[in-house]
């Protein structure tokens, strides 16, 4: 992943945040939204690039365009600052590979407590149905 060639890759725009917030919000685009074309990407490799469409899938426009916005700050600037933040985040965690899970058998104590808790349990329930309730009126 090369930052420098992503930076230059990022689209943004300026619009007016919505909510309230008087007379100052009515007149300012303050709010930011970055957008990234994932495919037309030079930045990221073959393999970044479909591991990425894998895991934002959910956050991925029609046209496999990756949109985020910031409308926190008042100030342009720092939005645009939150955004690029906020991107470079999810980036990271979307590029992590998850570590391959190595089967492995259960430990014969796990056996054993476990058999142990279904004949306990078995038992248990084995004398609920045998109390006499009619005694109870």
């Amino acid at each position: 992943m090369n930052k420098e060639q992503l930076l230059k890759e990022l689209q943004f725009k300026a619009v007016r945040s919505s909510g309230a917030g008087g007379q100052h919000v009515n007149k300012v685009a303050s709010k930011v939204e970055l957008s990234f074309t994932i495919e037309d990407s030079l930045g990221l490799s073959d393999k970044e690039k479909a591991l990425l469409l894998k895991n934002v899938a959910n956050r991925l426009s029609k046209e496999n365009t990756l949109i985020l916005s910031s409308q926190e700050s008042r100030s342009q600037h720092r939005n645009k600052e939150l955004v690029t933040e906020r991107f470079f985040n999810l980036l990271a965690q979307a590029l992590v590979v998850p570590k391959v899970r190595k089967a492995t058998k259960p430990k014969k104590a796990a056996i054993v407590k476990r058999l142990d808790a279904k004949k306990q349990q078995a038992e248990k329930k084995k004398t609920e149905k045998s109390f006499d309730f009619s005694f109870i009126k």
